[in-house]
């Protein structure tokens, strides 16, 4: 049954998003593994229409911040307001606490209000004047950034970059596919309806957590992850937050194919997804014009799969 019930939410999305499976496949999935996904592309390709297309689909709380440098910390956590007839501080919730948040273009944002969103995204909770509020299940950031433009950013740190499970680009449409997306126009947006509960995204993942994964597989992650440490082209390495993270998309992954269990390949279609976004190349690879994929393929070929 879960199978069907991931199948259902990626369909509803693919009525707004033409021809991107794999990308919808890896948000939904995402959503399931309790991760964070960060989606870096050019505008206009449907950054955001996946974003608001996700949350249409899961009949729970949605909130988009549009980030921009005049955007305050409490904007994104919330904050305390003294009402006068009570006499007490309320707390007046910020956007961040809802299930599905749009984080739209992130790098806009101060450094500061970023880095409010560090314990949202890790520990699942704010806090606001020494209070701690816990945040609704599921809960997900979808944060989305312009590689093009330098002028008025922030760049995000290493620390929240690594708190995002995947990054993802979406690039253009296929000639065929974007004769499709204009004829489609509006449409499909105004058209999307709820097709599961927030209970329903909650037992995908209990479901997932119970997918098993051999001594054999959860060698293999640590050994791709430790073998971005001591590639040569690799200043850092992924953290073993990777090595979890991989773990996690991995199941999710096997419980959207129909199985009871993870098997290497999982693992080795997933890691690009994953570890890219998490190592830094050296200086000397970059101005030889490797890229992190191209290096991940390398590492892929190199540690053995085991059988």
């Amino acid at each position: 049954m879960s199978r069907e019930t991931i199948e259902k939410i990626i369909a509803n999305i693919e009525t707004v998003i033409i021809g991107k499976r794999e990308a919808v496949e890896i948000v939904t999935l995402s959503l399931i593994a309790g991760g964070h996904i960060l989606i870096e592309d050019v505008p206009g390709v449907g950054k955001t229409s996946l974003v608001a297309a996700l949350a249409k689909s899961i009949e729970g709380k949605f909130k988009r911040i549009q980030f921009t440098p005049d955007v305050m910390p409490s904007d994104v956590t919330g904050f305390s307001l003294f009402n006068q007839k009570t006499r007490e501080f309320e707390f007046k919730p910020g956007a961040v606490i809802s299930n599905i948040v749009l984080a739209d273009e992130i790098n806009r944002a101060s450094a500061k209000t970023q880095s409010s969103l560090l314990e949202a995204m890790e520990e699942r909770q704010v806090t606001v004047d020494s209070i701690t509020y816990k945040l609704p299940e599921p809960f997900m950031v979808l944060a989305t950034e312009n590689p093009l433009e330098s002028f008025g950013t922030y760049p995000l740190p290493e620390a929240q970059i690594d708190r995002f499970l995947v990054k993802l680009s979406i690039g253009y449409p296929s000639f065929e596919q974007e004769v499709k997306v204009v004829e489609l126009g509006d449409k499909g947006r105004q058209a999307i309806r709820p097709v599961v509960t927030a209970e329903d995204v909650i037992r995908l993942k209990e479901a997932a957590e119970e997918i098993h994964a051999s001594p054999e597989v959860t060698k293999y992650t640590v050994e791709l992850v430790g073998a971005t440490r001591s590639h040569p082209d690799i200043r850092i390495g992924a953290s073993p937050r990777g090595s979890l993270s991989l773990y996690r998309l991995a199941k999710s992954y096997a419980l959207y194919k129909g199985r009871s269990y993870v098997i290497p390949d999982d693992i080795k279609y997933l890691a690009p997804f994953v570890l890219c976004h998490r190592v830094a190349l050296t200086h000397e690879a970059k101005l030889a014009g490797k890229t992190p994929q191209m290096v991940m393929e390398q590492i892929l070929g190199s540690v053995v799969v085991p059988v």
